[in-house]
């Protein structure tokens, strides 16, 4: 089967992607409004686009039309986030905090997590995370913003990263995925353990 995206809706074309590009991590992005208000969201247009600088990028989709998230609203007022990295632990917090609230309501509070002081920047890490990237806002691109699929590229050069003993090998430098036990996003409300895993020789 052979399909022209250009004719398909924008609701069709988002749940082919979304169901074929799979799994897919999650940031659970924490920021901060201009009042102190404090917000997490998880967005799973998500990845590392850069090592040296360590860049990552996250993606939020305008709701509808005129409209952003309030994640990418206070990236633009302060020029920083967090990037909090989803394991099983935290995922039905983490689904809460996919709920749509008003602007200035806290879904750390509404999620029931306690907001971790950062080390580089002045907006809080999900404490109960197990790994924590703090950003500051390099770049955006915008791809038919304020209209309902379209949304922005956000780049952020990470300044400092948290990452609980516990998870991490610092002898090796090596991430304990059986430690850090991450989850994959899915289509609709679908999830992916990330527990059974085989190892390929490259070339």
């Amino acid at each position: 089967m052979i399909l022209n995206p250009h004719e398909m809706s924008q609701r069709d074309r988002y749940k082919l992607t979304t169901g074929a590009i799979v799994p897919r991590p999650i940031a659970w992005v924490s920021t901060v409004d201009r009042d102190g208000n404090l917000n997490v969201a998880p967005y799973s247009f998500f990845t590392c686009v850069s090592t040296d600088p360590l860049i990552l990028m996250f993606a939020p989709q305008s709701p509808a039309a005129g409209q952003q998230k309030d994640t990418y609203y206070n990236v633009l007022e302060t020029g920083e986030f967090v990037i909090n990295i989803v394991n099983e632990e935290t995922a039905a917090a983490m689904s809460k905090t996919a709920a749509l609230l008003e602007r200035g309501v806290s879904e750390f509070d509404y999620a029931g997590l306690t907001p971790a002081p950062s080390q580089a920047i002045n907006v809080p890490r999900v404490a109960e995370a197990p790994v924590a990237f703090e950003c500051t806002l390099q770049q955006v691109i915008t791809f038919n913003n304020m209209q309902p699929g379209g949304g922005a590229a956000v780049f952020g050069l990470v300044q400092h990263i948290y990452i609980r003993d516990d998870v991490y090998d610092a002898e090796k430098k090596y991430v304990l995925l059986d430690k850090l036990q991450p989850i994959g996003r899915l289509s609709g409300n679908g999830y992916a353990h990330i527990n059974d895993i085989f190892e390929l020789e490259r070339g």
